[in-house]
C-alpha cells in the first residue's frame, strides 16, 4: 500500500470518516491501509415550510453524528482503543446563528435555501460583488452564507443583532462535542467570507456584511485535531475520550480526494441528489463571469469547478411522472433503465433542460426553470425518461466545458455517485462527454477523503498527493462512436436553449 506506517505508532487498527450531509450522515470505518471495513447511516428530513426554505433541525444532525459513530463501532465489534482517529466532512454553505449564551437562534439554513436570492442577485450585478467573488472563489448565489447574512441583516434585523456567532453545521457539532468554535479552511472557503489567497476571513467582505471576525469561528488547517471528549459522550460512542477528531474539509473537495482525483489534469463528475464537476490544482482559478467555484482542499490544493442543483433528484421526479404506478418500488429503477435503453441517443429530437430547482453552474440563476423542447406526436414516456437522463448529463458537460479553459483539458475523467450503479446511465454519460470515463468502486468518497486527511494528520500517510493510488478497482467505459457523434451534434442546441431559458428567467447572458 501507499501508506508508510510510523514506527511504533499506535496499536489502533482503524480510522473513521464521517460525512454530515443534507439529508443524511454517513460514517465509514477504514483499516489504516485505507480499505473500508464497516459503515452506518442516519437519515433526517430537509425542512421546507415554503418553496424557498431548506433547513435542518440541529438536534437531528447532532444525534445523527453520534448515532452513526456508535453504530459503526458496534457493528465492527471493536474496542475503545481500536480507533486511531475520526475525520469529518460536511456539506457546504450552511449557516446558523447563536447568541452569546450558546443558544441557537435559527435552524441550519442549507445550501438549498433560496430566500436570499434577491440579495445575491443585487450583489452579482455590482462591482463589489465581482471583487468578493475574486477574493473568495464562491459564486454569488443564495446558497452562500454571505447572501444569507445579507438577507437576515435586511429582513430579520432583530435576529441579526442578537447573534453572537455565525457558524455552519460542522462547527456546531464540534462545538457541542469539544466546546470550541473552529472551522477548517475548506468549509470556510465556501462561505463567501474567506479570502482563499491569504487563508483568512476577509475584512472588507465582513465589513460589507456588518459582522466581524469575532463573530466567526477560528480558521484552522483541515488536519487540525480536537481531543478531550466528555467521558459520557466517549462512553456512549464506544471510543476513548482522547481519540483525535480531525476537522477535515467540505464534502465536494473531499469527494475529489476520496476518488483519488488529487493531481492536476483529472476531472471528476458526480451525480447524487445534485451533481458537480471538479478539477484539482495547486492554485485557485476563478472565471471572469463568476460561474465557477474555487475552494480549498488543504494548504497546497484547490478544487475548482461547478455544482449543479439538478441530478438524481430530477430523475426521481421523472420516475414518478413517467413510470407506471403498477411497478413495485424495488423494481422501478431497473425497469426505467430498460425503457431508456430502447430509445436511441438524442431521444429522437426531444431535449430536456433539468433546471427544476433553479440552477447553480453553469447559469447561477435561482429562478431558471426546466424545459422540454422538440416534442412531437411520436414521443412516448420512454423518450421523456431518456431525455431527462440525457439532460442531466448534458448539463454536466456544459459545466465541464466551463472549467476547462482555466484548468486545462482533462487527461482523465472519474465519475461517481448513486447513478453509477446503472450501466445504461454510465454509458450515456460517457457518450455525452466523449471521453473514456472511470467509475471507481470507492465507498462513500467524501468519507474516504475525510479518512485520508485523518491518516495524514495522524502521520500514517505522508501526503494526500498519493491518494489516487488508494482508488483501487474501477470500471472503465469507452464512448460509442455513433452515440458520441449524435450527442456532439445535439450539445450546441442544448447550450443555445439553456442560455435562452436563463435570459427568459432573468439571468445574466454571456
Amino acid at each position: 500500500m501507499i501508506f508508510r506506517l510510523v514506527v511504533d505508532y499506535l496499536a489502533a487498527r482503524f480510522v473513521m470518516g464521517v460525512d454530515i450531509g443534507t439529508t443524511s450522515t454517513k460514517a465509514v470505518l477504514y483499516l489504516t491501509d485505507g480499505s473500508a471495513y464497516e459503515s452506518a447511516y442516519a437519515y433526517y428530513p430537509l425542512l421546507k415550510e415554503n418553496p424557498e426554505m431548506a433547513e435542518q433541525d440541529l438536534d437531528d444532525i447532532y444525534s445523527a453524528v453520534l448515532q452513526t459513530i456508535k453504530a459503526v463501532i458496534q457493528k465492527a465489534e471493536i474496542g475503545p482503543q481500536d480507533v486511531a482517529g475520526i475525520g469529518f466532512s460536511s456539506a457546504m454553505h450552511s449557516l446558523l446563528l447563536m447568541d452569546a449564551d450558546g443558544h441557537p437562534l435559527t435552524r441550519s439554513i442549507t445550501w438549498a435555501d433560496n430566500r436570499s436570492k434577491k440579495y445575491a442577485s443585487m450583489l452579482k450585478k455590482s462591482d463589489m460583488g465581482q471583487r468578493i467573488y475574486e477574493k473568495t472563489g464562491t459564486p454569488l448565489h443564495p446558497m452562500s452564507p454571505l447572501s444569507k447574512i445579507l438577507w437576515l441583516k435586511a429582513e430579520r434585523p432583530e435576529l441579526f443583532q442578537r447573534a453572537r456567532w455565525f457558524i455552519g453545521i460542522k462547527e456546531y457539532v464540534l462545538w457541542r462535542l469539544f466546546g470550541e468554535f473552529v472551522i477548517d479552511y475548506s468549509v470556510a472557503s465556501a462561505t463567501g467570507l474567506f479570502n482563499i489567497r491569504n487563508f483568512a476571513w476577509d475584512e472588507e467582505v465582513l465589513a460589507f456584511c456588518g459582522i466581524t471576525g469575532y463573530q466567526l469561528s477560528t480558521p484552522v488547517s483541515p488536519t487540525h485535531q480536537l481531543q478531550g471528549l466528555p467521558e459520557d459522550i466517549a462512553e456512549l460512542l464506544g471510543i476513548d475520550a482522547q481519540t483525535p477528531f480531525i476537522i477535515g474539509g467540505n464534502d465536494g473537495c473531499l469527494a475529489n480526494l476520496g476518488v483519488g482525483a488529487i493531481r492536476p489534469g483529472t476531472a471528476t463528475l458526480t451525480i447524487g441528489t445534485s451533481g458537480a464537476v471538479r478539477m484539482t490544482s495547486h492554485e485557485p482559478h476563478v472565471s471572469k463571469e463568476g460561474r465557477t467555484f474555487s475552494y480549498i482542499l488543504d494548504e497546497r490544493h484547490f478544487v475548482n469547478g461547478g455544482a449543479v442543483n439538478n441530478g438524481g433528484n430530477v430523475f426521481d421526479w421523472a420516475l414518478k411522472q413517467f413510470m407506471p404506478s403498477t411497478i413495485a418500488e424495488e423494481e422501478i429503477y431497473d425497469r426505467a433503465m430498460e425503457m431508456v435503453s430502447n430509445i436511441p441517443a438524442g431521444s429522437e429530437g426531444l431535449v430536456f433542460h433539468p433546471y427544476l430547482n433553479g440552477e447553480r453552474a453553469p447559469l447561477w440563476n435561482a429562478d431558471v426553470r426546466g424545459n422540454f423542447s422538440g416534442i412531437n406526436m411520436l414521443h412516448t414516456k420512454e423518450h421523456f425518461l431518456r431525455a431527462v437522463l440525457e439532460g442531466i448529463c448534458l448539463n454536466l458537460k456544459d459545466v465541464l466545458d466551463l472549467i476547462v479553459p482555466m484548468n486545462g483539458k482533462p487527461n482523465k475523467i472519474i465519475a461517481s455517485g448513486g447513478f453509477s450503479r446503472s450501466h445504461v446511465w454510465r454509458q450515456v454519460l460517457t457518450d455525452i462527454i466523449g471521453m473514456p470515463i472511470e467509475f471507481p468502486e470507492t465507498f462513500e468518497s467524501s468519507c474516504t477523503g475525510a479518512a485520508v486527511l485523518c491518516l495524514q494528520s495522524l502521520g500514517i500517510v505522508e501526503s494526500v498527493d498519493d491518494a489516487e493510488e488508494l482508488m483501487g478497482a474501477a470500471i472503465e467505459h469507452q464512448p460509442n462512436s455513433e452515440n458520441q457523434e449524435a450527442y456532439a451534434a445535439l450539445f450546441p442546441q442544448f447550450q443555445k436553449m439553456s442560455r435562452l431559458l436563463n435570459d427568459f428567467y432573468g439571468g445574466d447572458t454571456e
